[in-house]
């Protein structure tokens, strides 16, 4: 290891001690197994090439392989217990599989971009812990520049206080000291005016997970990238009628706190939310196959309609969002879930949506199901949640990899919005 004048120390209030940790039995290890990298590349960012964990359950090193030197800013999360790393966006060029398996104090860590111009390292800890040292060494003797993390074992009261010192950190501040990265886009504070009152309605499409969040995988694929591409799809073939306008929640590989996907929603008055999935089954648990289309419950139509909801409302866990406490909108949301006619609109759109996708799509033997998904929980905008199949099932997966299933299957969605329209047009009267 490179002497440590070599490196620059970058430590955060109270999480990130300045304490000595002796690291001399540390030795380094291969690549662990984890989430794949993003597949698509930037150029012209820091490159991130390799990743190792080293250690014991005592004490345990992360170091982080770079093209060139990033701030970084660290900060401990529980429930469970989390360390999260912000550093500028970064092009993780990690061998597949880098993350999954961890070492000592660390079960497993995750990747990727968390918004423009950020990205994000979680790792979940198998149990309390801090980081004792973090920085950056030079390069030196031949090694690149390395983002070294050392964590060492606590008490679950030292861990706890350690949070009330760093006050969870936001990622902005992590990345103000780099000049030529782009400010973070953030979701407008105000409704968003439509360009000349433009009076068509909005539909708001959210393909589900991005950046750090993969959500399911399986034969190689992962569920980011399979939705994004069925929901540009599905744009397309929407602004093709020149019916309606359409707006994403992403369009790239961003990661998209769920409550934020609501706000864009909700922010610019959409007509309709429709969130793109494709769900899988772990293999103990057997097989399943075909589309299944969810609306809002306080109370879960079936177990599997609860297990996926609760795996779908941890997003915000997998990009190390602190969810010990809602916020205030969230809960006002929940009191206006009686506004029964929005829950009616959304209720009669997926009937109509089973009815098509049929036509085109295999669907799951009980495809309308309820569950209390965080972003379907706009009290004013008609929203449903699409699970496209299931990629744990091979024939499944061969439709979400066809452009010819998806192009049939966008259709049918789409005709299926047009119908939706058609009859709340015609509920409404002229007058209105």
């Amino acid at each position: 290891m490179a002497s440590r004048a070599n490196h620059r120390v970058l430590l955060g209030p109270g999480l990130l001690c300045a304490a000595a940790l002796a690291c001399a039995n540390i030795s380094p290890v291969g690549a662990v197994e984890g989430q794949p990298a993003p597949a698509v590349a930037t150029s012209g960012l820091p490159t991130a090439s390799g990743a190792r964990l080293a250690g014991d359950s005592k004490q345990t090193r992360f170091i982080l392989d770079l093209d060139k030197a990033v701030p970084f800013h660290a900060f401990a999360l529980a429930n469970p217990y989390r360390v999260v790393v912000d550093i500028p966006q970064v092009n993780f060029t990690l061998p597949a599989g880098t993350g999954s398996t961890g070492r000592g104090l660390v079960k497993a860590f995750r990747y990727g971009l968390v918004m423009p111009g950020g990205s994000r390292i979680v790792f979940d800890l198998t149990g309390p812990a801090r980081v004792a040292k973090s920085y950056v060494l030079d390069a030196a003797n031949g090694q690149p520049p390395r983002l070294v993390l050392e964590f060492e074992e606590v008490d679950q009261t030292t861990f706890m206080q350690s949070l009330a010192a760093a006050n969870a950190p936001q990622l902005r501040p992590a990345i103000s000291d780099s000049t030529d990265i782009a400010a973070p886009a953030t979701v407008p504070a105000e409704p968003a005016k439509p360009a000349a009152a433009d009076p068509r309605p909005l539909i708001v499409i959210d393909p589900g997970h991005g950046g750090i969040d993969n959500g399911t995988q399986a034969g190689g694929e992962s569920e980011k990238n399979l939705v994004l591409e069925f929901a540009l799809a599905l744009r397309d073939r929407i602004e093709k009628s020149g019916k309606y306008r359409v707006a994403m929640t992403r369009t790239d590989d961003t990661f998209i706190p769920l409550d934020d996907r609501v706000k864009i929603a909700r922010n610019q008055s959409a007509a309709l939310f429709v969130s793109i999935h494709a769900d899988a089954l772990p293999r103990r648990e057997g097989d399943a196959q075909g589309a299944t289309i969810y609306t809002l419950s306080d109370r879960a139509s079936d177990a599997e309609a609860e297990r996926l909801a609760e795996a779908e409302n941890k997003a915000d866990a997998i990009g190390g969002v602190n969810l010990t406490e809602e916020p205030t909108e969230v809960a006002d949301i929940l009191i206006d879930l009686a506004q029964r006619e929005t829950r009616t609109f959304s209720n009669r759109f997926a009937r109509l949506l089973a009815g098509e996708m049929k036509n085109s799509a295999r669907m799951y033997k009980h495809p309308l199901k309820s569950a209390g998904f965080r972003v379907l929980k706009a009290p004013d905008v008609p929203s449903v949640l699409v699970e496209l199949g299931y990629v744990s099932n091979k024939s499944d997966l061969e439709h979400l990899v066809s452009e010819n299933w998806r192009s049939k299957t966008a259709g049918s969605m789409a005709q299926a919005i047009d119908t939706f329209f058609a009859k709340r047009l015609a509920t409404a009267g002229p007058a209105n």
